[in-house]
């Protein structure tokens, strides 16, 4: 498969099997256009016939491109098939095969250590941290069952994640150290090595929270949605009484600047969330850096579609426009040594995910479990309270492999729509918990998602071509 597109004046040619990224002048992106639907996918390197060369010729010649010209054109064709970086066929599915018989090895727990928040958030998921269910803090002696169960199903992996997360995982602070601390204490004994880390919507930040961060957690994310009107008007604070709510922009800014410096060279990312009312989110991105923050993301909202702030398709081409102004202020800034990191804007070509992680992305229902305050199992923080996807607790194990097992056979071929898609191998399918809400099935897409991702991929790889230039 073939990906072809023109972004901020590069011609770029994307081999979707092999990964191979070139860019071009106007003359080879033309003739790779006509030469795809003639040679099609080859399982190794051939020849190109004198007939399709003579085709593509007479294509190239009927756009006024001379014959010499088009003879180097041809010949740059045929080298790229000799390589395997071009034209190359899609050898992965037969890697898929075995994913249901393998065990199920759990690498990360996602611990749910507050259903309770001290923000509103318009847009919440978990609807304000209760998950539709009841608002509870979790115990130490359930965490550390967890923690416990984690070890004893991580087979031979070493090195084990948890995020501490919520509704707001700081309000239910003195359990996430001791919680912490056991799993500091099970490393040793069972050749472990835990990576800790946490999701705060930052109100509750103080010193010692900042200190115990900077010692023990490897990443923390912090939410803002940029701009203070932008962030107060879908992330107020909940108010002292019925109706009362201000904003909670001016609260936290001022703790997440003293945190960032801080932290050194330890990861942390500013995480946004633009919905339909900043559609020009990449000011928001833009005020990150203008605050000092050089890690940032900003994601676009998923929620109903008689909410007035979910994105709409008729939104889609405003949306794409931003995404290419900001990659061109973002290479902008980066060639001028101002530069901060955009997280979808991260592209690796060269090394990139494993194959497993191709085609199933991001081991939800398998690798990776939620666990809620009272120990149930979910596959991740997103099907939390759906009961039909109840996969066990804390006391019990994993009781449903059968849903386990659906979550296997969840990979890119699976998915009718990612078999066509040229960015299958870089979102891995997208989100189950999405394609399951919009559709009932965890073998379907979320469409607009799925067409901001392709957008994002574009643009990232635009970037990588351009820094390389």
């Amino acid at each position: 498969m073939i990906h072809q597109y023109i972004n901020n004046g590069y011609y770029i040619i994307l081999d979707v099997n092999s990964g191979s990224v070139h860019v071009t002048d106007k003359l080879m992106y033309d003739a790779v256009a006509l030469a795809e639907p003639l040679i099609g996918e080859i399982e190794k390197p051939v020849e190109i016939s004198d007939n399709i060369r003579t085709e593509i010729g007479a294509g190239l010649k009927a756009m006024g491109y001379d014959a010499e010209d088009i003879y180097e054109a041809l010949s740059d064709i045929q080298e790229l098939i000799n390589m395997e970086e071009l034209f190359t066929k899609d050898i992965y599915e037969l890697y898929i095969k075995d994913f249901k018989a393998r065990k199920t090895v759990v690498k990360a727990l996602c611990l749910h250590v507050a259903h309770d928040c001290n923000l509103a958030c318009r847009y919440c998921f978990a609807d304000e941290g209760e998950y539709h269910g009841r608002r509870a803090l979790m115990s130490y002696e359930v965490g550390k069952k967890a923690l416990d169960f984690l070890v004893a199903n991580s087979g031979k992996r070493r090195n084990l994640e948890v995020d501490f997360f919520g509704g707001e995982p700081l309000m239910n602070w003195h359990v996430v150290k001791k919680l912490v601390a056991y799993g500091r204490s099970l490393e040793e004994d069972n050749d472990k090595k835990f990576r800790f880390t946490l999701t705060t919507n930052g109100v509750l930040i103080n010193d010692e929270v900042i200190d115990f961060c900077n010692r023990e957690m490897s990443n923390v994310v912090l939410s803002l949605d940029g701009r203070k009107e932008i962030n107060d008007a879908m992330r107020p604070a909940r108010g002292k009484r019925a109706g009362v709510r201000s904003g909670s922009y001016d609260i936290i800014v001022p703790k997440y600047k003293k945190f960032v410096k801080s932290r050194g060279t330890k990861d942390y990312f500013i995480r946004g969330t633009y919905t339909r009312n900043n559609l020009d989110f990449s000011n928001d991105v833009l005020h990150f850096a203008e605050l000092g923050f050089k890690q940032t993301s900003m994601e676009p909202v998923v929620g109903d579609e008689n909410e007035s702030y979910t994105i709409k398709p008729d939104d889609l081409p405003r949306i794409m426009e931003e995404y290419d102004n900001l990659a061109k202020e973002y290479l902008k800034r980066k060639k001028e040594g101002k530069g901060f990191n955009f997280f979808h804007f991260n592209i690796d070509l060269t090394h990139g995910p494993c194959v497993a992680k191709k085609l199933s992305g991001c081991g939800a229902g398998t690798e990776y479990l939620a666990v809620t305050p009272w120990g149930d199992f979910y596959p991740c923080h997103q099907f939390v309270g759906r009961e039909e996807f109840l996969l066990g607790d804390v006391d019990r194990g994993l009781i449903r492999q059968d849903i386990s097992d659906e979550f296997k056979m969840c990979n890119v071929y699976a998915k009718p729509k990612c078999r066509e898609c040229f960015a299958r191998f870089y979102c891995s399918g997208g989100c189950a918990a999405n394609s399951y809400s919009f559709h009932g099935s965890l073998t379907d897409t979320y469409d607009l998602g799925c067409e901001l991702q392709k957008k994002r991929i574009e643009c990232a790889i635009m970037i990588k071509a351009a820094l390389a230039d």
